[in-house]
């Protein structure tokens, strides 16, 4: 079995992997770390928790020289805010033994601040699209010197709507650049974009999504409404020994907040949710708390599905079914990493029951089904969306076209038509008004005395 050793990494790299007790690398390091070397536009496909990260950021970090110059030489450019601290936290703990400025930019956060510190000099830069383009309009930041070009989770980055920021910014950078691309899906759009953007690039697909990880135990259970799968939630969760670390999942932030309402009063300090109408500093002392296990429970929506590298999650739970079976891979990716047993749990209405099939499809394999525990009750309160929808009246119905015994025609005089304005008509007749920009041609000005003609 091979170790960072027999890579061609230099000892300051080595000696802080160490010191993380990083040694042996995962398939997708192993496959891309000479390629990423040669210089050649790379593309990995690889399954959520295999080590994308480290993957990309150590053969970049070993042919980074140092500098004094202000702009950044690497960009690396990931879909949320959790995710640039994440990585900016990654690699300031690779880069321990080396001299690297190291920056991370993203939005909803003061701008100001944020000019100044990329002001002061940046070597590796990590940033949202939408944060790093009004750096770069507001002529705070110059990409110019920009030699590696890094794309994390760009499935993600697409599905958030910025292909066209991203548009903008390969115009920007210089022509000359080594492009690399990670994502745990390959879609059409990012087909479209590698044709667009990148040149021969070389594809390392290490797993294919949707192959189900051999360490997760997987259950689900039919459920008939929202309330009633917060119900079953509160009587699981009651079980602390085993629900040790949980992070629930909903598809939307309406429901996030009501699933934290419905939980506040039985767990309390215990419970915390996270998505994007939530202020950055409550996102981030929110996931803090439960990383470091001061919150046993954790609401979120898909924000936190990709990329984040959370401690020791006991159980991921699915309050929805994902549309896309992707998404359920992603989510449950979350548990069950560095070959660690993990936990994940289904829950599904009968009109969702169809996605969970899509899901078992894609993994060929049943999740195994539990039966609805009798002791909890089930809700008759529904929300919004699960309301039957009221028949709209057709007020455009026809009128009935039967005429009554008084009705009769009107005589031909009384027959009054619209003929429009007779002033008009009259100056129409005059100045003869051509109707066509042909019919302009057709008419000429009378020549006047002394005009030359």
């Amino acid at each position: 079995m091979s170790t960072f050793h027999d890579f061609n990494v230099n000892k300051y790299l080595l000696n802080a992997l160490e010191d993380l007790d990083i040694t042996t690398p995962t398939p997708i390091q192993q496959e891309s770390f000479s390629v990423i070397k040669s210089g050649r536009n790379v593309i990995g496909i690889a399954q959520t928790g295999t080590g994308k990260t480290l993957a990309f950021c150590l053969p970049s970090l070993t042919d980074l020289k140092y500098s004094e110059q202000k702009n950044p030489r690497i960009l690396i450019l990931v879909p949320t805010r959790e995710l640039v601290l994440q990585v900016v936290e990654n690699l300031k703990d690779y880069t321990k033994y080396m001299t690297v400025r190291i920056e991370g930019v993203y939005g909803g956060t003061n701008i100001n601040t944020q000019k100044m510190a990329v002001a002061q000099g940046v070597d590796v830069l990590v940033a949202t699209p939408g944060r790093l383009y009004d750096l770069v309009m507001h002529r705070a930041l110059s990409l110019k010197s920009i030699q590696k070009l890094i794309i994390d989770e760009v499935d993600v980055m697409l599905d958030l709507g910025f292909r066209f920021q991203l548009t903008n910014i390969f115009e920007l950078l210089p022509e000359k650049r080594q492009n690399l691309m990670f994502s745990a899906t390959m879609t059409d759009d990012i087909k479209e974009l590698i044709e667009s953007f990148f040149v021969a690039p070389i594809t390392i697909s290490i797993a294919v999504s949707g192959t189900p990880l051999e360490n997760i135990k997987q259950v689900c259970y039919p459920v008939q409404n929202f309330y009633t799968k917060a119900n079953l939630l509160m009587h699981l969760l009651k079980d602390k020994d085993q629900f040790k670390k949980v992070l629930i999942f909903v598809g939307s932030k309406t429901n996030a907040d009501r699933l934290f309402n419905a939980m506040e009063e039985k767990f309390g300090r215990e419970l915390g949710v996270v998505h994007s109408n939530k202020s950055q500093n409550y996102r981030i002392k929110a996931i803090k708390r439960f990383d470091e296990g001061t919150n046993r429970i954790l609401i979120s929506t898909d924000v936190m599905a990709r990329g984040l590298d959370l401690e020791a999650i006991s159980h991921v739970i699915n309050l929805d079914t994902p549309n896309y079976p992707e998404n359920y891979m992603h989510r449950i990716g979350r548990t069950g990493r560095a070959e660690k047993k993990g936990n994940a749990i289904l829950l599904y209405t009968e009109k969702e029951a169809k996605d969970k099939e899509k899901i078992e499809e894609l993994m060929a394999m049943k999740i195994d089904k539990k039966k609805f525990p009798e002791s909890v009750s089930i809700s008759n309160d529904l929300i919004p969306e699960e309301r039957p929808k009221a028949k709209e009246l057709n007020i455009h119905a026809k009128k009935d076209e039967t005429r009554g015994a008084s009705f009769h025609e009107k005589s031909e005089k009384n027959q009054m038509k619209n003929a429009g304005n007779p002033r008009k008509r009259r100056l129409d007749r005059k100045y003869k008004k051509p109707k066509t920009r042909g019919d302009q041609n057709k008419i000429r000005r009378k020549p006047k005395k002394g005009d030359g003609r």
